[in-house]
């Protein structure tokens, strides 16, 4: 059992931990997410002391690890780290990456350290890239490598610092597989990461950080679906919509495409879902809206339900009432059917955009 108190981690001018108050069972799982800057990263390295806080404590399993005089290479071996940037060693192969630390931590002879270490490659599926080196696999095999040689210490505790945030995305799935298979282990692990989907799922306990501590926790459930406090479901609700402001001719429309297509990888959205939301976005307003005002004033909100694995597409803008769906342009909206069903056009009578008109968008 881990548990913090009043943890504070402070830097020139920077505070990311005011005043974390956590404790960490056996066996738990526990998903840590929340904007960038908050201090996610800073909380693992204080746990592992490769950060030393400035205050508070961290007790594991009834020791002190931040009083004076702690062995801090004894804690390590129990409570291994994985990296966002891999660490391995570039002038060893990989199998000689995952038997160093057997041999320098545990003092195991090179043959049983080696046996260990082809043992791990197996189970993470890398056996036949054993006598590679760092700079001969890919970043997906390479952070593989790194999980192999944490669980070579046979840790207690694996801390997960965002481990596939250098990864190109069609390595990540790799990746998780193998964490899926640690929690399976009975591992107790604490996991930085930004797929949410994933957090949700293979996470017992979520921590949302933000204002330097824990802001909220719960399970996976409680978190994303139900969030108690407005910073946390301001949270949640922007990784499930996304919202678009066009009030100028001169609006950057390849930045805003590229914003769609962010938030469709951010919630696996499926390429062809996120072509008709793109299509819609292109034809609904950059050739039937924006031609049509003189000064645009247009919102854009795209709302994904993860349950439902549906999105929903609303567009509201101001002027005289006018229903885009009865445009004359029959390319545009030829192209808008193929890709949305259910379109209603509704006027509304409060606010300056007095013109709505929702769809769905077809898988």
């Amino acid at each position: 059992m881990i548990e913090l108190r009043s943890l504070r981690k402070e830097y020139a001018g920077e505070v990311p931990l005011e005043d974390v108050n956590a404790v960490i069972n056996d066996g738990d799982i526990i998903s840590v997410i929340g904007p960038s800057g908050v201090g996610k990263s800073t909380l693992l390295r204080c746990i592992n002391m490769l950060e030393r806080p400035t205050s508070g404590q961290i007790i594991v399993n009834g020791e002190d690890i931040t009083a004076s005089g702690c062995d801090l290479k004894k804690v390590r071996r129990k409570m291994g780290m994985v990296f966002q940037s891999f660490n391995l060693f570039g002038h060893l192969s990989v199998i000689e990456n995952i038997m160093l630390p057997q041999i320098d931590l545990l003092h195991k002879s090179r043959q049983d350290a080696y046996d260990e270490g082809m043992r791990l490659l197996k189970e993470v599926g890398l056996t036949d890239k054993a006598y590679n080196y760092p700079d001969e696999i890919s970043g997906g095999q390479k952070q593989r490598v790194a999980i192999a040689r944490t669980l070579a210490l046979d840790p207690d505790v694996i801390l997960l610092d965002e481990p596939t945030s250098a990864l190109d995305p069609t390595m990540v799935g790799e990746v998780l597989a193998v964490i899926r298979k640690l929690a399976r282990m009975g591992k107790t692990m604490m996991i930085v990461t930004h797929e949410m989907n994933f957090a949700r799922a293979i996470a017992n306990r979520v921590f949302y950080l933000d204002e330097g501590g824990i802001y909220e926790e719960g399970t996976p459930e409680e978190i994303f679906e139900h969030p108690k406090k407005e910073k946390t479901r301001r949270f949640i609700r922007k990784l499930k919509a996304l919202e678009l402001e066009i009030m100028d001719r001169a609006f950057d429309f390849p930045g805003a495409q590229s914003e769609i297509e962010e938030f469709c990888n951010r919630n696996r959205i499926s390429h062809r879902m996120t072509n008709h939301i793109s299509l819609v976005f292109e034809e609904a307003v950059w050739h039937l809206l924006v031609p049509e005002m003189e000064r645009p004033d247009i919102k854009v909100e795209i709302e994904y339900s993860e349950e439902k694995e549906a999105v929903t597409f609303t567009v509201l803008y101001g002027g005289e009432y006018y229903d885009l769906t009865q445009s004359e342009d029959r390319l545009s909206m030829s192209v808008i059917k193929s890709a949305a069903g259910d379109i209603v056009y509704e006027k509304l009578t409060e606010g300056t955009r007095k013109n709505k008109v929702k769809m769905n968008i077809l898988p």
